[in-house]
Protein backbone atom coordinates (compact mmCIF):
# COMPACT_ATOMS: atom_id res chain seq x y z
CA UNK A 1 0.00 0.00 0.00
CA UNK A 2 1.20 3.34 -1.34
CA UNK A 3 1.20 5.88 2.17
CA UNK A 4 1.32 8.44 -0.06
CA UNK A 5 -1.81 7.72 -2.02
CA UNK A 6 -4.35 10.59 -2.54
CA UNK A 7 -8.33 9.61 -1.99
CA UNK A 8 -11.22 11.62 -1.39
CA UNK A 9 -12.21 12.46 1.73
CA UNK A 10 -15.82 11.82 1.70
CA UNK A 11 -17.52 14.67 0.54
CA UNK A 12 -15.61 17.05 1.70
CA UNK A 13 -13.84 18.19 -1.64
CA UNK A 14 -10.65 17.59 -0.19
CA UNK A 15 -7.70 14.84 -1.05
CA UNK A 16 -6.13 13.42 1.90
CA UNK A 17 -2.84 11.13 1.72
CA UNK A 18 -3.52 7.42 2.58
CA UNK A 19 -1.05 8.24 5.12
CA UNK A 20 -1.59 11.02 7.79
CA UNK A 21 0.92 12.50 10.13
CA UNK A 22 -0.53 13.18 13.89
CA UNK A 23 1.31 15.69 15.59
CA UNK A 24 0.42 14.70 18.87
CA UNK A 25 4.31 14.24 19.78
CA UNK A 26 5.52 17.37 18.39
CA UNK A 27 4.49 18.67 21.64
CA UNK A 28 6.44 16.71 23.45
CA UNK A 29 9.55 16.35 21.24
CA UNK A 30 10.84 19.60 22.33
CA UNK A 31 14.47 19.35 20.89
CA UNK A 32 14.34 21.79 17.31
CA UNK A 33 16.29 19.54 15.40
CA UNK A 34 14.36 16.16 16.21
CA UNK A 35 10.52 17.76 14.91
CA UNK A 36 12.22 18.96 12.25
CA UNK A 37 13.33 15.62 10.87
CA UNK A 38 10.21 13.85 12.02
CA UNK A 39 8.26 16.44 9.75
CA UNK A 40 11.39 15.55 7.13
CA UNK A 41 11.08 12.18 6.93
CA UNK A 42 7.24 12.09 6.65
CA UNK A 43 7.26 14.93 3.74
CA UNK A 44 10.15 12.93 2.15
CA UNK A 45 8.24 10.17 2.04
CA UNK A 46 5.13 12.06 0.20
CA UNK A 47 2.62 12.44 3.64
CA UNK A 48 0.59 15.50 2.70
CA UNK A 49 -1.87 15.65 5.89
CA UNK A 50 -1.18 16.85 9.08
CA UNK A 51 -3.33 16.75 12.14
CA UNK A 52 -2.78 18.94 15.60
CA UNK A 53 -4.70 20.51 18.00
CA UNK A 54 -3.98 23.31 20.75
CA UNK A 55 -4.30 20.50 23.25
CA UNK A 56 -1.27 19.06 22.02
CA UNK A 57 1.71 20.67 24.05
CA UNK A 58 -0.85 23.23 25.14
CA UNK A 59 -0.19 25.32 21.69
CA UNK A 60 3.19 23.96 20.88
CA UNK A 61 2.25 21.20 18.09
CA UNK A 62 0.58 23.86 16.17
CA UNK A 63 3.76 26.72 16.73
CA UNK A 64 5.97 24.05 15.60
CA UNK A 65 4.26 22.69 12.29
CA UNK A 66 3.08 26.03 11.48
CA UNK A 67 6.89 26.53 11.49
CA UNK A 68 7.96 23.66 9.43
CA UNK A 69 4.87 24.03 6.71
CA UNK A 70 6.29 27.66 6.40
CA UNK A 71 8.50 26.54 3.25
CA UNK A 72 5.50 24.51 1.99
CA UNK A 73 2.91 25.51 -0.90
CA UNK A 74 -0.65 25.76 1.24
CA UNK A 75 -2.05 24.09 -1.78
CA UNK A 76 0.24 20.88 -1.71
CA UNK A 77 -1.17 19.89 2.01
CA UNK A 78 -4.09 19.03 3.82
CA UNK A 79 -4.55 20.91 7.29
CA UNK A 80 -6.53 20.12 10.05
CA UNK A 81 -7.02 21.24 13.82
CA UNK A 82 -9.60 21.01 17.04
CA UNK A 83 -11.74 22.67 18.90
CA UNK A 84 -13.24 22.21 22.23
CA UNK A 85 -10.45 23.39 23.97
CA UNK A 86 -8.95 26.63 24.42
CA UNK A 87 -5.66 27.96 25.82
CA UNK A 88 -5.66 30.22 28.96
CA UNK A 89 -3.54 31.27 32.01
CA UNK A 90 -5.61 30.77 34.53
CA UNK A 91 -6.96 27.42 32.87
CA UNK A 92 -7.57 24.63 35.45
CA UNK A 93 -4.30 22.34 36.30
CA UNK A 94 -4.29 19.43 33.98
CA UNK A 95 -2.00 16.59 35.28
CA UNK A 96 -2.12 13.99 32.97
CA UNK A 97 -1.74 16.35 29.80
CA UNK A 98 1.08 17.78 31.96
CA UNK A 99 2.83 15.14 32.96
CA UNK A 100 2.87 13.13 29.26
CA UNK A 101 3.84 16.38 27.62
CA UNK A 102 6.23 17.89 30.33
CA UNK A 103 7.56 14.86 32.21
CA UNK A 104 10.11 17.13 33.66
CA UNK A 105 7.75 19.33 35.01
CA UNK A 106 5.41 23.04 32.98
CA UNK A 107 7.96 25.50 32.28
CA UNK A 108 7.10 29.11 32.97
CA UNK A 109 4.91 31.11 30.54
CA UNK A 110 3.19 27.93 29.15
CA UNK A 111 -1.07 28.06 28.61
CA UNK A 112 -3.03 25.57 30.44
CA UNK A 113 -6.07 24.27 28.03
CA UNK A 114 -9.51 24.17 29.09
CA UNK A 115 -12.89 22.97 27.52
CA UNK A 116 -15.14 25.28 25.89
CA UNK A 117 -17.62 24.16 23.10
CA UNK A 118 -19.61 27.73 22.94
CA UNK A 119 -19.87 29.00 19.77
CA UNK A 120 -18.30 31.71 20.19
CA UNK A 121 -15.05 29.93 22.17
CA UNK A 122 -15.24 27.48 18.44
CA UNK A 123 -14.72 30.52 16.05
CA UNK A 124 -12.10 32.52 18.36
CA UNK A 125 -10.25 28.57 18.93
CA UNK A 126 -10.04 28.50 15.30
CA UNK A 127 -8.74 32.38 15.32
CA UNK A 128 -6.08 31.55 17.75
CA UNK A 129 -5.02 28.37 16.05
CA UNK A 130 -4.56 30.26 12.57
CA UNK A 131 -2.23 32.49 14.47
CA UNK A 132 0.03 29.64 16.10
CA UNK A 133 0.19 28.20 12.99
CA UNK A 134 0.74 31.32 11.06
CA UNK A 135 -1.15 29.90 8.24
CA UNK A 136 -4.72 31.44 6.94
CA UNK A 137 -6.79 28.52 6.20
CA UNK A 138 -7.44 25.16 8.03
CA UNK A 139 -9.39 22.33 6.05
CA UNK A 140 -10.77 20.01 8.74
CA UNK A 141 -12.07 21.23 11.96
CA UNK A 142 -12.93 18.25 14.31
CA UNK A 143 -14.67 18.62 17.11
CA UNK A 144 -12.52 17.38 20.42
CA UNK A 145 -12.69 15.14 23.21
CA UNK A 146 -16.46 15.28 23.74
CA UNK A 147 -16.68 13.50 27.12
CA UNK A 148 -14.33 14.65 29.34
CA UNK A 149 -13.61 11.13 30.89
CA UNK A 150 -11.70 11.85 34.16
CA UNK A 151 -14.76 13.03 35.44
CA UNK A 152 -17.80 11.74 33.20
CA UNK A 153 -18.96 15.24 32.23
CA UNK A 154 -20.47 15.08 29.01
CA UNK A 155 -20.25 17.90 26.34
CA UNK A 156 -22.26 16.09 23.45
CA UNK A 157 -25.46 18.96 24.03
CA UNK A 158 -23.19 21.77 23.56
CA UNK A 159 -21.00 20.43 20.93
CA UNK A 160 -24.69 19.16 19.03
CA UNK A 161 -25.73 22.81 19.50
CA UNK A 162 -23.24 25.45 19.90
CA UNK A 163 -20.19 23.34 18.27
CA UNK A 164 -21.43 22.06 15.61
CA UNK A 165 -23.60 24.93 14.26
CA UNK A 166 -20.48 27.74 14.39
CA UNK A 167 -18.38 24.94 12.55
CA UNK A 168 -20.99 24.54 9.81
CA UNK A 169 -21.63 27.68 9.30
CA UNK A 170 -17.52 28.65 8.78
CA UNK A 171 -18.19 25.47 6.10
CA UNK A 172 -20.84 27.12 4.27
CA UNK A 173 -19.28 30.49 4.47
CA UNK A 174 -15.84 28.29 2.67
CA UNK A 175 -13.52 29.33 5.40
CA UNK A 176 -12.71 25.80 5.99
CA UNK A 177 -13.62 22.41 3.92
CA UNK A 178 -15.11 19.65 6.56
CA UNK A 179 -16.43 19.66 10.21
CA UNK A 180 -15.24 16.18 11.91
CA UNK A 181 -15.47 14.58 15.26
CA UNK A 182 -11.87 13.48 16.98
CA UNK A 183 -13.54 10.54 19.82
CA UNK A 184 -12.91 7.39 20.98
CA UNK A 185 -16.20 6.89 22.19
CA UNK A 186 -18.90 5.23 20.17
CA UNK A 187 -21.82 6.54 21.64
CA UNK A 188 -20.85 10.09 20.78
CA UNK A 189 -20.06 9.99 17.54
CA UNK A 190 -23.79 7.75 16.86
CA UNK A 191 -25.39 10.43 18.83
CA UNK A 192 -23.74 13.66 17.01
CA UNK A 193 -23.79 11.42 13.56
CA UNK A 194 -27.03 11.00 14.10
CA UNK A 195 -28.53 14.41 14.12
CA UNK A 196 -25.45 17.16 12.49
CA UNK A 197 -24.30 17.12 9.10
CA UNK A 198 -20.90 15.69 9.58
CA UNK A 199 -18.17 15.39 6.76
CA UNK A 200 -15.62 12.88 8.86
CA UNK A 201 -14.89 11.46 11.83
CA UNK A 202 -11.47 10.92 13.58
CA UNK A 203 -12.06 7.71 15.00
CA UNK A 204 -9.36 7.15 17.95
CA UNK A 205 -8.15 3.66 18.66
CA UNK A 206 -12.19 1.91 17.86
CA UNK A 207 -11.52 0.31 14.64
CA UNK A 208 -8.42 -1.86 14.83
CA UNK A 209 -6.70 -5.20 14.83
CA UNK A 210 -7.66 -5.05 18.39
CA UNK A 211 -10.50 -3.60 18.91
CA UNK A 212 -13.52 -3.29 16.51
CA UNK A 213 -16.75 -2.23 18.30
CA UNK A 214 -16.67 0.70 15.93
CA UNK A 215 -18.17 -1.75 13.59
CA UNK A 216 -21.86 -2.25 14.88
CA UNK A 217 -23.12 1.21 14.68
CA UNK A 218 -20.33 3.84 13.93
CA UNK A 219 -18.92 2.18 10.70
CA UNK A 220 -22.49 1.82 9.04
CA UNK A 221 -23.88 5.02 10.04
CA UNK A 222 -20.68 6.82 7.88
CA UNK A 223 -21.88 4.49 5.15
CA UNK A 224 -25.14 5.51 5.49
CA UNK A 225 -24.40 9.33 5.64
CA UNK A 226 -21.42 9.55 3.75
CA UNK A 227 -18.84 10.65 7.14
CA UNK A 228 -15.72 9.40 5.74
CA UNK A 229 -13.69 7.70 8.10
CA UNK A 230 -9.96 8.64 9.58
CA UNK A 231 -8.19 6.14 12.12
CA UNK A 232 -6.50 7.19 14.93
CA UNK A 233 -4.13 5.43 17.16
CA UNK A 234 -3.71 2.40 14.32
CA UNK A 235 -1.65 0.68 17.49
CA UNK A 236 -3.68 1.05 20.50
CA UNK A 237 -1.38 3.65 21.89
CA UNK A 238 1.20 0.72 21.72
CA UNK A 239 -0.32 -2.45 22.29
CA UNK A 240 -0.12 -3.21 18.78
CA UNK A 241 2.92 -2.54 18.09
CA UNK A 242 4.66 -4.26 20.45
CA UNK A 243 2.51 -6.56 22.84
CA UNK A 244 4.91 -7.13 25.36
CA UNK A 245 3.17 -7.16 29.17
CA UNK A 246 4.11 -3.72 29.97
CA UNK A 247 2.45 -2.54 26.64
CA UNK A 248 -0.05 0.70 27.10
CA UNK A 249 -3.59 0.38 25.75
CA UNK A 250 -5.15 4.20 25.64
CA UNK A 251 -2.48 5.79 27.34
CA UNK A 252 -2.69 3.22 30.02
CA UNK A 253 -1.13 -0.22 31.05
CA UNK A 254 -3.11 -3.03 29.02
CA UNK A 255 -5.10 -5.31 30.52
CA UNK A 256 -4.12 -9.04 30.65
CA UNK A 257 -6.76 -10.28 28.51
CA UNK A 258 -6.25 -7.61 25.56
CA UNK A 259 -1.88 -8.50 25.89
CA UNK A 260 -3.27 -11.76 25.44
CA UNK A 261 -5.26 -11.27 22.32
CA UNK A 262 -2.56 -8.96 20.77
CA UNK A 263 -0.12 -11.99 21.21
CA UNK A 264 -2.34 -14.26 19.42
CA UNK A 265 -2.59 -11.67 16.64
CA UNK A 266 1.31 -11.02 16.84
CA UNK A 267 1.42 -14.78 16.37
CA UNK A 268 -0.05 -15.34 13.59
CA UNK A 269 1.23 -12.67 11.61
CA UNK A 270 4.60 -14.26 12.96
CA UNK A 271 3.56 -17.28 11.12
CA UNK A 272 3.66 -15.42 7.78
CA UNK A 273 6.85 -13.41 8.13
CA UNK A 274 4.61 -10.04 8.65
CA UNK A 275 5.17 -7.73 11.11
CA UNK A 276 2.40 -6.95 13.50
CA UNK A 277 2.62 -3.07 13.27
CA UNK A 278 2.04 -3.86 9.48
CA UNK A 279 -0.98 -5.55 9.60
CA UNK A 280 -1.84 -3.67 12.09
CA UNK A 281 -2.04 -0.12 10.31
CA UNK A 282 -3.19 -1.92 6.80
CA UNK A 283 -6.07 -3.80 8.46
CA UNK A 284 -8.49 -0.28 8.76
CA UNK A 285 -8.26 0.10 4.87
CA UNK A 286 -10.46 -2.94 4.23
CA UNK A 287 -13.25 -1.00 5.48
CA UNK A 288 -15.06 0.94 2.93
CA UNK A 289 -15.68 4.14 5.23
CA UNK A 290 -12.14 4.33 5.69
CA UNK A 291 -10.20 7.37 3.90
CA UNK A 292 -6.89 7.32 6.12
CA UNK A 293 -5.12 5.98 8.98
CA UNK A 294 -3.23 8.81 11.15
CA UNK A 295 0.08 7.85 13.04
CA UNK A 296 2.65 10.07 15.35
CA UNK A 297 5.49 9.76 16.03
CA UNK A 298 8.69 10.73 18.34
CA UNK A 299 11.11 10.26 16.16
CA UNK A 300 12.28 10.49 11.98
CA UNK A 301 12.87 6.78 12.59
CA UNK A 302 9.08 6.36 13.71
CA UNK A 303 7.97 7.84 10.42
CA UNK A 304 10.24 5.75 8.29
CA UNK A 305 9.23 2.81 9.86
CA UNK A 306 5.29 3.58 9.83
CA UNK A 307 5.98 4.05 6.16
CA UNK A 308 7.48 0.48 5.70
CA UNK A 309 4.54 -1.02 7.48
CA UNK A 310 2.19 1.01 5.19
CA UNK A 311 4.19 -0.70 2.02
CA UNK A 312 4.61 -4.66 3.30
CA UNK A 313 3.10 -6.51 0.82
CA UNK A 314 1.22 -8.72 3.07
CA UNK A 315 0.19 -12.47 1.77
CA UNK A 316 -3.66 -12.83 1.51
CA UNK A 317 -3.24 -16.41 3.68
CA UNK A 318 -2.56 -14.07 6.85
CA UNK A 319 -6.05 -12.30 7.01
CA UNK A 320 -7.77 -15.91 6.05
CA UNK A 321 -5.93 -17.38 9.32
CA UNK A 322 -7.00 -14.17 10.84
CA UNK A 323 -10.24 -14.64 9.84
CA UNK A 324 -10.93 -18.33 10.95
CA UNK A 325 -9.09 -17.51 14.56
CA UNK A 326 -12.03 -15.71 14.99
CA UNK A 327 -10.35 -12.72 16.67
CA UNK A 328 -11.44 -10.24 14.39
CA UNK A 329 -14.97 -9.20 14.86
CA UNK A 330 -17.34 -11.45 12.04
CA UNK A 331 -18.74 -7.56 10.46
CA UNK A 332 -15.33 -6.72 9.83
CA UNK A 333 -13.99 -6.76 6.46
CA UNK A 334 -10.33 -8.04 5.58
CA UNK A 335 -8.40 -7.37 2.76
CA UNK A 336 -8.85 -9.31 -0.17
CA UNK A 337 -12.65 -9.47 0.56
CA UNK A 338 -12.40 -11.82 3.46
Amino acid sequence: MNPAEPTPLGKTGLNVTRMGMGTGPLGMVHDGTAWAAIFAAAWSAGVRTFDTSPYYGFGNSEGRLGRLLAAQNRRDYVLATKVGRLLRPDAPIDPFAEAFYYPQGMPDGVLRSQYDYSAAATRLSLVESRQRLGIDRIDIAHIHDIVELASGISHVREAMHETYPALAELRDKGEISAVGVGAQVNSVLVELGTTCDFDCFLIAGRYTMLDQSAIDEVMPLCLARNIAVIIGSPYNTGILHDPTPNATFDFVQAPSELIGKAQQLKAICDRHRVPLPAAAIQFPFAHPAVAQVLTGARSAAEIKENVQFMRVQIPPELWRDLRKSGLIHPKAPLPGGL
